[in-house]
């Protein structure tokens, strides 16, 4: 079983990521270089697997974890995303998904490896870590976003105080012994996913038509 965990749960994350990442880039095709979404995936599973480790070598600091863990999770991916490349461009916002998906993507293998066989802890665990993908990638967009429109700070802060519900919820859970409670952070996921999808990434396609008018409009007058 330790075996077949260990072969499977890495796919287990991802694809479920990469479904969700065609999905979401569905009405944003010449808005992103492919190559790009490409890497800044890859990116996220790679600070992804560095924050699990991190936090699993640090699991026994106790409350501290509630504070310290959205803020060290959003920082990873605002330095990504601050990178010179990225700053004040409307694809940011996209490729913040993508780097979100890669991110989250880690925490599905993360939570099945602590488990030794299938119990309810165990499904649970799965079913939780569906609602982290969801919840990174919402917060990778609202960071691009945050740096596309020079309002990085806020819209860090947000991220981060956003992620104080889904810490807290894993420290509940662990502490009384839950594992229902998961469900909390899959809804949760849901509800910021759908808004950051719906919501924040169409903000870039209505000002880059916003900006054709504009420029079309000064065309015409200069003629």
């Amino acid at each position: 079983m330790n075996g077949f965990i260990l072969q499977t749960s890495l796919f287990i994350g991802i694809i479920p990521a990469l479904i969700l990442l065609y999905i979401g880039l569905k009405g944003f095709e010449g808005k992103f270089k492919d190559k790009l979404i490409f890497l800044t995936f890859i990116v996220g599973i790679i600070i992804g697997t560095i924050s699990v480790a991190i936090e699993f070598f640090t699991q026994e600091i106790g409350l501290i974890y509630i504070i310290l863990f959205p803020i060290l999770e959003q920082l990873f991916k605002t330095i990504v995303l601050n990178l010179g490349r990225f700053q004040e461009k409307q694809e940011t916002t996209i490729y913040g998904f993508s780097l979100g998906l890669g991110f989250g993507s880690v925490f599905t293998p993360a939570a099945i490896i602590q488990y030794n066989e299938p119990n309810l802890a165990f499904f649970a665990a799965i079913i939780g870590s569906l609602g982290i993908i969801l919840f990174h990638a919402a917060t990778g967009i609202l960071i691009g976003y945050g740096i596309y429109t020079k309002k990085l700070t806020k819209y860090l802060t947000i991220a981060i105080l956003l992620q104080l519900v889904v810490t807290g919820v894993i420290l509940v859970t662990s502490l009384v012994q839950t594992s229902y409670l998961q469900i909390i952070i899959v809804l949760y996921g849901i509800l910021l996913f759908w808004y950051a999808t719906k919501k924040v990434m169409p903000r870039i396609l209505e000002e880059s038509q916003r900006r054709k008018r504009t420029q079309k409009e000064i065309d015409i007058k200069s003629k």
